[in-house]
């Protein structure tokens, strides 16, 4: 006789086990118990006791279903998913509350809702019927929506389902705390806390993002006689007040024609960059493509008064914060603090350059802010934050072999980009994996503009500028000579690669990650003998020639001597071919990676002390530390 008594047992697979005793689950079962799977066994009895609270006993392909087919447990369906938070039975149906639009809350009130979906990435569970996860996400919901001060009343959750890319879908319903619905503003609360990533769900689920559907009831549309009147009433309002609007219009084109001049130098005056210093060696008014201009108030709304919840990265520059456009689209807003070690001129130069840079491998900035004593950039949102954080394992991303050959590929594409298509051509001057993003395709895109330099066409051989830079990363013969070229960033280039395979900062514990690899390596032996450098995460079966080329080209890359570097056009095509190697098409787009979540959301997901930092002149007197 087999018992099933655990008293902490949720789930119990046994199928093809050839089991062939009688089944009696016992008493002492979990009152948490939702599925016995004993399908194709030997199963020929059923010692059935009254109230067992199991969900679903699973017996099809048994001996005892073959001598009683009707039993209930023989039958292969699965259950309907079910609805969690729907009103009690003795509240007022939805059909007889005022409005056919309303809906019975959880607290028996009948309200109109506020309603999406809640599409959850990588849910650790797979059991859709497991009621207690569903009773966590609701309590985690109810505590943030209090946290927030958001005026709701009650949540709903309905209809848990999984799509064709496995992402668990869950209908949310939000009732308002008071009244039969929310106002604008309440709507907007909700919104933003859901769609920015403020609210942290129970870490079973993983990351997720919501879609809200449109609310329409902002005045209690729908709810009968009621509204007619109040449409009488907007009638009335509209005409009279349009009557006033043509005697306001009038006065008002009157009123322009005298302060037209005025007008004209105010707009001067509220110019952004019309007092820009030319005579600190910031050079001319900036010349932007694109970008817009925000002003303080309005980025001051968009992350919600710089509230230290949406802080996602900060370093010696200042804080980065997420914020939320009106549209909906997310955002990054980088904030120069007081004092901060970035000065007027690598804040005009990122937004220069970037407002004129179009690349799918290289972020977007979105416009500005220069007034109130503030410098501020906006950029769009990436998601998944800096490469270090996903090799240092900060992100919870899992980085195999044919993903880092993907980031790889990106990142150098966008330099290329820069390199050879930019107008005119920029070098970076600062590659390294803080500054190295990674979004929701966990593609590679180029970020942080502050030191780069314009290349005009007769400065194509070098610019002889101050050494700027970061330690590790440095061009050795940029750093002797003071001569930036293209192959400075091939350079730095370099040493992200190796990076990128081992997981190791450039500099750790006085070891430089070049030197060591030089040292280390055996061209006779398997993996070039790098085993112990290389990063423990990589999949041992990866194909050892692809990695083996990639450190051929990663070591030409840091060649002493700038000419015996490759071009970035050079590095992009034995990427690409190394790519070819691993089985991999390099021409293919980043498939999805929702797989790779394995908890809630990141604190800090462009690395807490590391994004945006600012990398100023160095002069260290060994570039390669023993």
């Amino acid at each position: 006789m087999i018992t099933l008594s655990k008293p902490l047992l949720i789930v119990s697979i046994l199928r093809n086990n050839g089991i062939n005793e009688t089944l009696d689950i016992g008493t002492s079962y979990s009152s948490q118990l939702e599925l016995i799977d004993l399908r194709n066994n030997q199963i020929d009895a059923f010692t059935q006791r009254a109230n067992y609270g199991v969900q679903r006993i699973m017996l099809a392909d048994n001996p005892i279903c073959t001598e009683n087919e009707n039993t209930q447990y023989c039958s292969i369906s699965q259950p309907s998913t079910p609805s969690y938070s729907t009103p009690p039975e003795n509240c007022l149906p939805a059909a007889q509350c005022s409005s056919p639009n309303q809906l019975s809350s959880p607290t028996c009130k009948c309200a109109y809702p506020y309603q999406g979906t809640l599409f959850f990435r990588a849910p650790s569970f797979s059991n859709l019927g497991l009621s207690s996860n569903y009773e966590a996400l609701q309590e985690y919901l109810m505590k943030a929506f209090q946290l927030h001060k958001v005026p709701v009343d009650s949540v709903s959750l309905r209809n848990p389902s999984k799509d064709l890319d496995s992402y668990l879908l869950i209908h949310l319903e939000v009732f308002p705390s008071s009244g039969d619905h929310f106002n604008r503003t309440g709507v907007v609360q909700i919104g933003f806390m859901l769609s920015n990533q403020t609210f942290k769900p129970p870490n079973s689920f993983g990351p997720f993002f919501f879609i809200g559907d449109n609310y329409q009831y902002f005045d209690g549309a729908g709810s009968g006689s009621s509204s007619k009147s109040k449409s009488l009433g907007i009638i009335i309002g509209a005409t009279v007040g349009g009557i006033v609007l043509v005697v306001l219009l009038l006065l008002a084109g009157l009123y322009a024609l005298r302060q037209k001049k005025r007008a004209e130098s105010a707009t001067l005056k509220n110019n952004p960059f019309a007092s820009w210093d030319k005579e600190k060696h910031s050079g001319g008014v900036p010349q932007l493509t694109g970008a817009r201009s925000y002003s303080f108030e309005e980025i001051k709304k968009y992350t919600n008064n710089f509230a230290e919840v949406n802080v996602v990265g900060s370093g010696g520059y200042g804080k980065v914060y997420r914020g939320s456009l009106p549209d909906g689209h997310l955002i990054a807003v980088k904030r120069a603090q007081q004092g901060s070690m970035q000065g007027a001129l690598e804040f005009k130069t990122e937004i220069e350059l970037l407002s004129r840079v179009h690349h799918k491998n290289v972020v977007t900035l979105l416009g500005f802010c220069f007034e109130q004593g503030e410098n501020m950039l906006v950029y769009e949102y990436i998601p998944n934050g800096t490469l270090k954080d996903s090799l240092s394992g900060k992100s919870g991303i899992r980085l195999d072999w044919m993903r880092r050959l993907k980031i790889a590929l990106g990142a150098a594409k966008g330099i290329q980009y820069l390199h050879d298509l930019a107008n005119p051509p920029i070098i970076h001057r600062d590659i390294k994996s803080t500054n190295i993003l990674l979004d929701d395709n966990l593609t590679a895109k180029v970020a942080d503009f502050g030191l780069s330099k314009n290349v005009g066409e007769q400065d194509r051989t070098h610019v002889t500028t101050q050494v700027k830079g970061t330690m590790g990363y440095l061009d050795p013969e940029y750093y002797m000579t003071n001569q930036l070229t293209e192959k400075s960033d091939v350079y730095s280039f370099g040493v992200l690669l190796l990076e990128l395979v081992t997981a190791k900062p450039p500099i750790d514990k006085g070891k430089y990650i070049v030197r060591e690899v030089k040292q280390t390596m055996d061209k006779t032996k398997v993996l070039y003998n790098l085993q112990e450098i290389l990063d423990s995460n990589l999949d041992s079966s990866m194909p050892a020639k692809s990695l083996e080329t990639f450190v051929d080209v990663t070591l030409r890359c840091v060649e002493e001597a700038g000419a015996n570097r490759p071009s970035m056009a050079d590095v992009v095509k034995e990427i690409e071919r190394v790519m070819v190697m691993a089985g991999l098409n390099p021409n293919a787009e980043s498939a999805s990676t929702s797989e790779n979540y394995g908890g809630g959301g990141k604190e800090y997901p462009y690395g807490k002390e590391d994004l945006f930092a600012y990398s100023g002149a160095y002069a260290p007197p060994h570039l390669e530390p023993k």
